[in-house]
């Protein structure tokens, strides 16, 4: 998953983007990247980020930047901004979200005449290319958004600068937030509202799925009202938003202490010692456990904060293994002896969890190791931001297929937390893991943590169910409602 962020002032805006972008230094490890206006002159910089931090690798250019409004962006796989000279003028553009069928409407566009110049860290098409040039087939900026998002099949919001000011577009179902906050006489636009507090940035508004506004100095002015439904991905209060940040007006650090709380209530036949989240993002949910359960919350693995980041957001295996294995420290003195709950977000593929947490647990002396995941098993890749892998990786499909010998097209049965097949492969799960019990969370419970209704939130890769707002669309090209 990638992060956005954009300044408009009165005033020179380069600072203020610097750090505004880096607080979305969480969302992703490829590039990093910042393009601001003086006048009519754009500059533009972009630099890998993956051996090292976006603020150490772009605190020279501030020198060199100028202008009083600015992009930035955090990409977990393509180069941006990107620019482009169009029919409408001179634009930079940085987006965020997964375009599920690129390589169609990049030989669609191929076939028209068209060219691409840039291309991904893989070796594709670079994605904010394709969107920008989708976004060149209308009629004005405002007409291209609109278009695009009615060719894409997956997520798009975008910040856009240009003479104008930014334009500001949050994807039409709402799966990646944007939100707009104001100081004094400068303006942001963000992913993330943790980049607001310490620029003594106020919530102005949170865009509707489907909104275009743009921010100029003179303020906001709207361009196409939202579409009044929304379907914002759930994992975002799991694992990807930073604690500090808010969605919808819902706090990610209070929602996982919730999922914690409702982990511990399921679990009132187990004995422990000591209550452990995985770091980072398992410790909430941890805490949570801990004052439900009135367990004591301490700390066997601690995470080398200065040298790893997360082990989830890199694009290859290797880099996520060599992460996890390097960044948790075994405390033996807290961990011999005792019975420990864990709490982890989620597991994913399983290896890490078992080969680089589980273990060190194990060989430091644990006595029981309870591994309590704050949401259910993922049975789907994520079809609308870079988040979950691909189906064969999962855990909960590799258990599906060790039991019936075959993968399956139909896993109803196995969603169905209640379901005797359910209950098999987490106890598979559990045995790979080598971990004395192992109890997810369930979609109800953590639905009720989040604190939206259901049917506002994205639940594919745990359910499969196509989002609703997919499904009402009259012409839906969406693979999964055919």
């Amino acid at each position: 998953m990638s992060g956005v962020y954009g300044v408009v002032s009165e005033n020179h805006c380069i600072e203020a983007l610097f750090y505004g972008t880096d607080y979305h230094s969480h969302l992703g490890t490829e590039f990093g990247g910042l393009a601001v206006m003086d006048g009519d002159r754009f500059s533009r910089q972009i630099h890998g980020i993956a051996q090292s931090q976006f603020k150490s690798k772009f605190f020279d250019d501030l020198q060199n930047l100028k202008g009083n409004k600015g992009i930035g962006v955090i990409s977990d796989s393509n180069e941006q901004p990107i620019y482009l000279n169009s029919k409408f003028g001179p634009f930079c553009i940085v987006t965020m979200g997964l375009i599920d069928n690129a390589p169609e409407l990049v030989e669609q566009l191929l076939s028209e005449g068209h060219s691409f110049a840039e291309m991904s860290a893989k070796g594709l098409v670079n994605t904010t290319e394709l969107i920008a040039k989708l976004i060149t087939l209308g009629d004005n900026l405002i007409d291209g958004i609109e278009r695009m998002f009615d060719m894409i099949e997956g997520s798009c919001s975008l910040l856009i600068l240009n003479k104008d000011g930014i334009y500001a577009a949050r994807d039409r179902w709402g799966y990646t937030p944007l939100v707009i906050g104001r100081h004094a006489d400068t303006y942001a636009i963000a992913s993330e509202t943790s980049a607001f507090p310490n620029a003594d940035l106020k919530v102005l508004k949170y865009l509707a799925p489907g909104e275009i506004v743009l921010v100029t100095e003179e303020g906001l002015s709207t361009k196409r009202q939202g579409n009044g439904e929304m379907q914002i991905c759930t994992f975002l209060w799991i694992y990807t938003g930073f604690p500090a940040s808010d969605y919808e007006g819902i706090n990610t650090e209070g929602a996982r202490e919730r999922c914690g709380a409702a982990l511990a209530r399921r679990d009132k036949d187990i004995e422990a010692d000591v209550v452990a989240g995985v770091p980072d993002s398992g410790t909430s949910h941890a805490i949570g456990y801990s004052m439900e359960s009135r367990k004591p919350f301490r700390r066997p693995l601690v995470k080398y904060t200065p040298g790893y980041g997360r082990s989830y957001t890199p694009p290859t295996q290797e880099k996520r293994d060599l992460i996890a294995k390097m960044k948790l420290i075994p405390i033996r003195e807290i961990i011999d002896g005792n019975r420990i709950v864990v709490c982890d977000d989620s597991i994913v593929r399983g290896t890490q969890l078992k080969n680089f947490t589980i273990n060190k647990l194990w060989d430091a002396g644990a006595k029981e190791v309870h591994v309590r995941p704050a949401c259910p098993p993922l049975m789907f890749p994520c079809k609308f931001c870079l988040s979950t892998r691909s189906i064969h990786e999962l855990a909960a499909r590799k258990a599906i297929r060790n039991i019936e010998g075959r993968d399956l097209d139909d896993v109803s049965e196995y969603v169905d937390s209640g379901s005797v097949k359910h209950g098999k492969m987490v106890d598979w799960i559990a045995h790979d893991l080598g971990v004395t019990t192992l109890r997810y969370q369930t979609v109800e419970d953590m639905v009720e943590a989040v604190g939206l209704p259901r049917e506002k939130l994205c639940l594919y890769c745990w359910t499969g169910e196509c989002p609703t707002i997919c499904k009402k669309q009259k012409e839906a090209s969406c693979s999964s409602c055919k």
